[in-house]
């Protein structure tokens, strides 16, 4: 048995047209069909996945690492469970709430808050991911987090904001896979992570996992598993990471990448 773990925006589903092209369907119905398992792998959490219905409906989704690696599941079983520390969640709401910056809240698999929202965050989270809209909360962070369990914070800082904050949540680190924001997590929380997870409940080898991404997000598990692949629509970078370049997601980049691989 293998694995194949798959970015969701840029990878599977193509930021032009919102959907997965037909030749990735056609390729991960060959994978499962010869029993291989298929599994999610992105930063966005259970509740804001809105776009894999050409895979679940048919049933080709084995499992999902969600929100970088936070939180693993393979249907009613969690496999990895590591939210972000109260200490450092009060830290962030203290500076982010000081820059007055863009907050995405995201709670345990189900729940979501925003709050500040801005013209930026609609143009790339509404136009460009195509995420449903989420209700702007009207009240404080504070309020809003108290008793919560927060697995991941989305907030729009710069690069300089983010070195910044970094050295103040010493049990969190960052990710960028995007200019105008980042995804702060509990430490250690990365895709590799899930992988990890991944493999050890299903008894699979490192080395008969395949990877597939286009974002700074996706490197952990790029580099980890056995083969990564990289999308032609990546950055240099990420490109860099990868044993692997194919075509961009809307050029059919996952079917090459199994052929050329010939791994099914």
């Amino acid at each position: 048995m293998k694995a194949f773990f798959f970015d969701i925006d840029g990878t599977l589903v193509s930021f032009k047209t919102h959907r997965i092209p037909q030749s990735t369907i056609d390729v991960l119905k060959k994978i499962k069909q010869q029993g291989h398992l298929i599994i999610i792998a992105t930063g966005r959490p259970k509740s804001i996945i809105n776009n894999l219905s050409q895979l679940e409906t048919p049933g080709l989704v084995d499992g999902y690492i969600t929100m970088n690696g936070g939180y693993t599941y393979v249907g009613n079983i969690v496999l990895s469970d590591n939210p972000i520390p109260h200490d450092d969640l009060q830290k962030i709401i203290t500076y982010t709430s000081l820059k007055r910056a863009t907050n995405v809240y995201m709670f345990e698999t189900e729940e979501k808050y925003l709050v500040r929202e801005s013209e930026k965050y609609k143009e790339i989270f509404y136009d460009k991911l195509n995420i449903n809209y989420i209700p702007c909360s009207d009240e404080s962070v504070e309020k809003i987090l108290r008793n919560r369990t927060v697995y991941q914070i989305t907030t729009f800082i710069d690069k300089n904001q983010e070195e910044y904050l970094i050295p103040q949540i010493k049990e969190c680190e960052t990710t960028r896979w995007h200019p105008y924001f980042i995804d702060i997590i509990g430490k250690g929380n990365t895709k590799q992570k899930g992988i990890e997870a991944i493999c050890q409940h299903f008894n699979i080898k490192r080395e008969d996992t395949y990877a597939f991404g286009d974002g700074g997000n996706d490197v952990s598990m790029i580099q980890y598993a056995g083969v990564g692949v990289v999308m032609g629509n990546a950055t240099d970078e990420v490109k860099a990471k990868g044993d692997l370049i194919t075509s961009s997601v809307d050029d059919d980049g996952i079917a090459l990448a199994i052929k050329t691989l010939n791994v099914i």
